[in-house]
């Protein structure tokens, strides 16, 4: 992947987000054809995870986009591969950790800075796109760094294997 086509990948995951798409169908979508997956699968996918996870404010949307794609790069397809399993899993807590880092935290709560989100878990209704809402939230920054974040790892995997 050359550094244009991350750029592109990171552009389109943005675009994606302020045409009204959560935040893990943001990044999954940019990135899915890499994996034969196309654009609406991913969408569909991925969209259980807006909100941190259904509008509970756990693990932030485009982290959980990470998290997905990861998987599909390297996640292991037998069950008794625990190999397999365990360098899925140290890819994904890398990644994490360096989200965590550029961005304060995982926990879409924290990084949108909700109070007393634990008691407000049956509000599922989505939040109106407005003007004022893609004002007062981080979440296209947030969208933009995980879809770099991957698309970081994709070319740090490539120039690896040369």
């Amino acid at each position: 992947m050359t550094n244009q086509e991350a750029e592109d990948r990171v552009r389109r995951a943005v675009d994606y987000f302020m045409q009204g798409y959560g935040c893990c169908q943001s990044v999954v979508a940019a990135f899915a054809d890499l994996y034969g997956l196309d654009e609406t699968m991913a969408k569909q996918i991925a969209a259980g995870f807006g909100g941190g996870v259904g509008r509970m404010r756990m693990m932030c949307g485009a982290v959980s986009g990470i998290v997905m794609l990861v998987g599909l790069d390297c996640g292991q397809t037998e069950g008794s591969d625990r190999e397999g399993k365990s360098a899925c899993y140290k890819v994904v807590q890398e990644l994490l950790a360096q989200s965590k880092e550029e961005n304060g935290s995982l926990i879409c709560a924290e990084i949108l800075g909700i109070k007393g989100h634990e008691k407000a878990v049956s509000n599922y209704v989505a939040s109106a796109r407005t003007a004022e809402y893609y004002k007062t939230r981080p979440c296209a920054a947030k969208v933009e760094s995980a879809a770099r974040i991957f698309a970081d790892y994709l070319k740090d995997k490539e120039t690896q294997h040369i």
